[in-house]
Formats: structure tokens, sequence, C-alpha cells
């Protein structure tokens, strides 16, 4: 059972900072690409940023220059991406997911999926 395991997030000034992480865990042959998108009350939701197995990385526009994402890959076990968020604005405000395309176990065979976190509160305001 492939699972997305979210951690980070919380309550942060404007201006502040937090770190989220995500790590993938289950019987995984492979991930391609990793990532982050926010949802915020009212709105629909939209990609942060991704990262790519070759380290490829693709920022929303909104968030360049002040969130850094990052990947970590301990072998076959698994995968863990990090989300740094710097100079937080109110309008960062959201819950925050998890995203990763994942060839893994399922029954009997391996496929590829999307699998989803469950998100995490990140709220910016003083």
């Amino acid at each position: 059972q492939v699972q997305l395991v979210e951690s980070g997030g919380g309550l942060v000034q404007p201006g502040g900072s937090l770190a989220l992480s995500c790590a993938a865990t289950g019987n995984i042959f492979e991930i391609t690409i990793m990532g982050w998108y926010r949802q915020a009350p009212e709105n629909e939701r939209e990609l942060v940023a991704t990262i790519g197995q070759s380290g490829s990385i693709n920022y929303a526009d909104s968030v360049k220059g002040r969130f850094t994402i990052s990947r970590v890959n301990p072998g076959n076990t698994g995968n863990t991406v990090y989300l740094q968020m710097n100079s937080l604005k109110p309008e960062d405000t959201a819950v925050y997911y998890c995203n990763a395309y994942i060839y893994a176990q399922s029954g009997l065979e391996y496929e590829w999926k999307d699998y989803w976190g469950q998100g995490t509160q990140v709220t910016v305001s003083s």
C-alpha cells in the first residue's frame, strides 16, 4: 500500500518561513515526478512546484524566488520531497498537498498511479 506522508505546516507571520516534507512509502519500484500543490478556500487546487527524477524543477510564478523544492532518494525504499517556503505572504495560506507519480505494486501487479498526500494546512497571518 503506497502512502504519501506529509509533515510540517502550521501558522507563521508574514515574512516568515516554513518547511514541508513528504515521504513516499510502500512497495515502490519507481517514482517519476514529485511535487506540491495547494488549495485555498473557494479556489481550485493549483501547482506550487514539481521536481522530476533527473532533478528538473518547475515553480509557479507566484512562488519563484521564495520557495525551494528538493528531493532525496534513499534507494528503492522510497523518496522524500521537501518544500522550503521563505518570505511567506498571506496569499500563500492554503492546504498544501504532496503529489507523486509512482510505479508500485497493486495487488499482484505493478502499475503507474497518481498518489496524493492527506494535505497539511499552512496559514500566514499576523
